[in-house]
């Protein structure tokens, strides 16, 4: 794996190499700023950018714009030191594949590394709640439910007749509308792993059957079509709908 390291403060660069460098993660580069990272992303060709939001001349979310307009191929990371609302909505809006917080422990970012590079959109807990709390409001309510829900292909969020199953008409099994419903609870998949006893690899690959079944590229619009279903509110939804015993039926072949 392949990463471009992007902060204005060095010592966090500095640790943040020393760290992927002892898990070999190659570290290709590193850039101070929005400009130096596009001009970076253009020697290096990195897999993965871990881009700070913050950074000067040119900020993160810009600069995630202007990287994947050009290399569209590149899977842009958000690192934030505090959860904010408006910078996950426009981050997602930006072409971001997921958004972190520095806060998390070197075995959450280097599963998030993973995650970006197997198309597994990564998303700290509890920004994921708060997407689908604001994709949840009814139209013309959040401050960015319209924008964002309108990033959600056509295909998605059609009626249903009455009495049909949430995600049923799109072919959903009755596991994956259970590990849909978990997350968007805001429930890591380690968590949602633990809740329904399969290894953290099978929810993944649950996870990418859920997105391609439903026409969904990221993990907001996962959680968009959660809050539209309601399935975050089920009464049950941290109540599988088969026996709680460890199973391997499930696992992909």
């Amino acid at each position: 794996m392949r990463v471009l390291l992007v902060d204005d403060h060095q010592l966090l660069l500095d640790g943040l190499r020393s760290l992927l460098t002892a898990h070999d993660v190659d570290v290709v580069g590193t850039a101070r700023h929005g400009l130096e990272c596009l001009a970076q992303a253009r020697l290096l060709r990195p897999d993965v950018i871990l881009m700070d939001v913050g950074i000067p001349v040119c900020d993160g979310l810009t600069a995630t714009r202007l990287v994947k307009a050009e290399l569209p191929e590149i899977k842009v990371i958000m690192l934030s030191a505090a959860a904010d609302d408006q910078q996950l909505f426009e981050a997602v809006k930006s072409g971001a594949i997921g958004y972190l917080l520095k806060s998390m422990d070197a075995d959450e970012l280097m599963t998030a590394l993973e995650d970006a590079l197997n198309d597994v959109p990564p998303l700290a807990p509890s920004l994921a709640h708060r997407l689908l709390a604001e994709f949840s409001v009814p139209a013309g309510r959040g401050h960015a439910a319209s924008a964002s829900m309108a990033d959600v292909p056509s295909t998605v969020g059609q009626s249903r007749p009455t009495g049909a199953s949430p995600g049923g008409d799109h072919g959903l099994t009755d596991r994956q509308q259970d590990i849909l419903g978990l997350l968007a609870k805001g429930l890591s998949y380690k968590e949602v792993a633990a809740q329904v006893w399969l290894t953290l690899r099978t929810v993944k690959y649950h996870v990418a059957e859920i997105m391609r079944k439903l026409h969904l590229s990221n993990r907001a619009q996962v959680l968009a079509y959660a809050g539209q279903r309601g399935l975050g509110l089920r009464p049950d939804a941290d109540r599988p709908t088969w026996p709680r015993s460890p199973a391997t039926s499930d696992e992909p072949t």
